[in-house]
């Protein structure tokens, strides 16, 4: 694949489908080089290379788990080798456990918070050094509303996606003298997998208590993904909810 010395180059992590697919899907529409990334289905990843090398742009796919330093220091590697550096970091990548805390054992809790918060971390820790270097880039981390109000059953997730959120308010400060803006989406119910566990009647049950009446869509986080990497430069430090008026 040739280094591209004119198209802006984006990371999305955990981007074989559902929101993140979304994201990359609308990055790659508005003429990024896309790097996507899963950490298991092989399949949905090569699929999801095709979707977005439909529109013309390069894509560069990588099979491995964000929450190892080594995996995403060899993925910042290819990424310099056939981009250059990252104008844009998108981090996406997570998973979710329903349960009482009492039933996690101590291996489910740090499978959570390696894959949901330590890989915000190793990206970043990645991209960095070059955003400063050129004094541009973009991070937006995708956190949810239970990081704000926390869940029954869901405490290491919320504890998580917290993580995610004092992560992005304090990285902001860090990197704002470098132009470098870092913010974060509290997605609430978003019309994804994560939700399969759920019956239609729970559905039902959780829509009505949305003001919005619905879910939301995959394409909805993704626009608001692609505002915060290319629209005003003043907006960093903040943890935007993205809910339908849920929370």
């Amino acid at each position: 694949m040739p280094v591209s010395d004119k198209r802006k180059t984006v990371l999305v992590t955990g981007s074989s489908r559902g929101i993140g697919k979304a994201i990359a899907l609308k990055f790659a529409k508005e003429g990024y080089n896309v790097v996507i990334n899963g950490s298991k289905n092989e399949e949905d990843l090569i699929r999801t290379k095709s979707d977005i090398e439909n529109f013309s742009v390069s894509c560069l796919a990588y099979l491995g788990d964000m929450g190892c330093y080594e995996k995403v220091r060899e993925l910042f590697l290819l990424i310099k080798e056939n981009f250059g550096p990252l104008d844009v970091l998108v981090n996406n990548a997570g998973i979710s456990y329903i349960g009482l805390l009492t039933d996690m054992s101590p291996e489910d809790w740090d499978k959570i918070i390696k894959t949901n918060l330590t890989s915000v971390f190793n990206c970043c820790r990645l991209a960095i050094p070059d955003m400063v270097r050129n004094k541009k880039g973009s991070i937006i981390n995708i956190s949810s509303v239970w990081g704000l109000a926390g869940a029954s059953c869901e405490v290491a997730y919320s504890a998580s996606k917290g993580g995610i959120n004092a992560f992005t308010k304090a990285l902001a400060k860090e990197l704002a003298p470098s132009n470098i803006r870092v913010n974060a989406i509290a997605c609430g119910a978003i019309d994804t997998d994560m939700n399969n566990f759920l019956n239609a009647e729970e559905l039902n049950v959780l829509c009505d208590e949305i003001p919005a009446g619905r879910l939301g869509r995959p394409e909805e986080v993704a626009d608001l993904v692609y505002y915060l990497a290319e629209k005003n430069e003043y907006l960093t430090g903040q943890v935007i909810g993205l809910d339908g008026g849920w929370i």
